[in-house]
């Protein structure tokens, strides 16, 4: 085996190539990348390169004593050592004992320590004085997985190959001489299947290549390689996505009960949802199949699957896949998870562009013209104003006849409470409301807007707004409006934060006004003259007076009559 029989990392191959012809190879390299990459295949290859008697463009020749002697295991100038079997500092300190010893054979002595990562701190203490001084004739050769759990002391004195992650069709390709070379029939969607399985590792394609060889024989057809390797079949993925479509809820259960019926993982399943999903944004996105892996003819699925779905119902459905993906791995019923997670799929609406509605909307208002008598005066309100509309539409009816003397509380109360009684007049006064002019401000607006200015107090600064709506409005004289505090906590909150106030107000009524908070004690029969301003009935009154003592206080006596409360002497 040469360089070039490296599948997939060129950039390192040659790298190599050309620092042995160049005589410029380094002292101490590591390979990193994910498993089944070839990170120590081009470890051996390079050792056999250093110590080849008769190289050919800077490959070993596979055919000379050196060669053979390393191929076999039996050279003493080549040492392979398991990171995670000899990782405590003795085995290393053994090494850096054995590293002053010049080669017997060959020109260098090459040191391949695997998964080097699995080394202790200490063990790579001791490794370190020999990598910054090594001797000339010594060259380390690191592989490992997880280069970040290598200190960065270690780090500094390699150079550095990151082995990518093998493409499928590479994989394939890999695939298809091997079948060659043996005589085993096997269509390229077969090879595709198991070089997916792989995961963009080729040993484990290979291994699974010669799991199914032992499965089918010579032969080996696509159904029967889905059966060996219990892979779910990719054909569910696209009736799964019809069914999403079609808006089918029996289907989609029954699917469900086909994929566990089969036996299938349901987390390897949702996996591959996630995936096809995926494939079908990419699809819908870039207009191509390059960065699709599967077969051709599940490519050219994709090409019209994906017109069928726009991108960002896509999108919509890759986030539920992925919080089920999620969810289903601690579920202890994952098929109970799965089946309700593939009902809210089916039960999606398509979705709709802002942009779209908005334009919709805006038609609908241009049609909506006092040429219809039905509607003469109506208009389309605003969204954020439907508690508004309702208090406005109280006030038209003559519900509300002195709100002056009305909190803020009793309006919430009552706008909950009336019904909308006359709609058209309300959206009227509504309209006269919103489209006043500054200058015209008066205490009708004030009263009307107030529900709306303490919301977006409360919305911007909680303890502000909750102040405020414990407190009331009073007058509105020359751009003034007072408003009345219980007691000098409220007084004081309010003065401090006037200019605010002022300018939340101005943001709801488009009024510029001064706020000037008084300190306004309530008559004991302020509750019952609101209530009875609204037509709200008083509540049923079944505690007696409050008196000096405490037991005869109202919110004791309520304690004692509704949870049982006891004196503790």
């Amino acid at each position: 085996m040469v360089f070039e029989d490296v599948i997939g990392q060129s950039h390192v191959t040659e790298t190599l190539r050309n620092a042995i012809t160049s005589h410029r190879v380094a002292h101490a390299y590591i390979f990193s990348g994910t498993r089944g990459c070839g990170k120590t295949t081009t470890a051996r290859i390079l050792a056999r390169a250093l110590n080849c008697l008769k190289p050919v463009n800077a490959n070993p020749d596979n055919a000379c004593s050196h060669c053979l002697d390393i191929i076999a295991g039996k050279s003493l100038d080549v040492v392979e050592i398991d990171g995670a079997s000899n990782r405590g500092v003795e085995e290393i300190r053994n090494l850096r004992e054995s590293v002053r010893y010049a080669p017997i054979n060959g020109k260098f002595k090459v040191y391949i320590i695997d998964e080097v990562h699995m080394l202790t701190k200490e063990a790579f203490n001791a490794l370190l004085k020999t990598l910054e001084e090594p001797p000339q004739h010594v060259v380390f050769v690191f592989a490992t997985t997880e280069a970040h759990k290598v200190p960065q002391t270690i780090l500094s004195r390699c150079q550095r190959f990151d082995f990518r992650r093998i493409g499928m069709d590479e994989i394939v390709a890999s695939l298809r001489f091997i079948a060659r070379e043996e005589n085993v029939g096997i269509d390229d969607d077969t090879l595709a299947i198991i070089a997916k399985k792989g995961d963009g590792s080729l040993r484990d394609a290979q291994s699974i290549f010669d799991q199914v060889r032992s499965f089918c024989g010579n032969d080996i057809k696509a159904a029967e390689v889905i059966k060996v390797l219990n892979v779910v079949d990719q054909e569910l993925y696209f009736r799964l996505s019809d069914i999403v479509h079609d808006h089918n809820a029996k289907a989609g259960i029954e699917l469900i009960d086909e994929v566990s019926g089969k036996g299938y993982d349901l987390r390897e399943f949702v996996s591959g949802l996630a995936e096809h999903f995926r494939n079908l944004l990419v699809v819908q996105s870039t207009d191509s199949t390059r960065l699709v892996e599967t077969s051709e003819p599940f490519k050219r699925r994709y090409q019209s699957e994906a017109r069928r779905f726009s991108e960002v119902d896509i999108l919509r459905l890759i986030k539920q896949t992925t919080d089920l993906e999620q969810g289903i791995r601690w579920a202890p019923q994952p098929r109970f998870k799965l089946e309700a997670a593939i009902l809210q799929m089916v039960k999606m609406e398509d979705a709709v562009q802002i942009g779209e509605l908005l334009a919709e909307l805006g038609e609908l208002k241009k049609k909506l013209t006092p040429a219809h008598p039905a509607i003469d005066g109506l208009r389309v309100p605003k969204i954020e104003n439907v508690e508004n509309i309702k208090l406005v539409g109280a006030v038209q009816a003559g519900t509300l006849r002195s709100p002056s003397v009305m909190s803020y509380a009793s309006y919430a109360a009552t706008s909950q409470s009336i019904p909308f009684a006359a709609p058209r007049a309300a959206v009227k006064s509504a309209d006269r409301l919103e489209n006043r002019a500054p200058g015209a401000l008066n205490k009708e607006t004030v009263v009307h807007r107030w529900p709306d200015f303490v919301q977006d107090v409360t919305k911007n600064r909680i303890a502000v707004g909750t102040t405020l709506s414990e407190s009331r409005l009073l007058d509105l004289s020359e751009g003034l409006v007072r408003i009345g505090c219980p007691d000098d906590y409220h007084l004081s909150t309010l003065k401090r934060n006037k200019d605010f106030l002022a300018e939340s107000f101005h943001r709801i009524t488009g009024s510029r006004i001064s706020i000037e908070p008084v300190l306004h004690k309530e008559p004991s029969s302020a509750t019952e003259t609101a209530r009875a301003t609204v037509n709200i009935p008083a509540p049923q009154q079944d505690l007696p007076a409050p008196s000096g003592r405490a037991e005869e206080h109202p919110v004791v006596r309520a304690l004692i009559k509704v949870l049982g409360a006891e004196k503790v002497e």
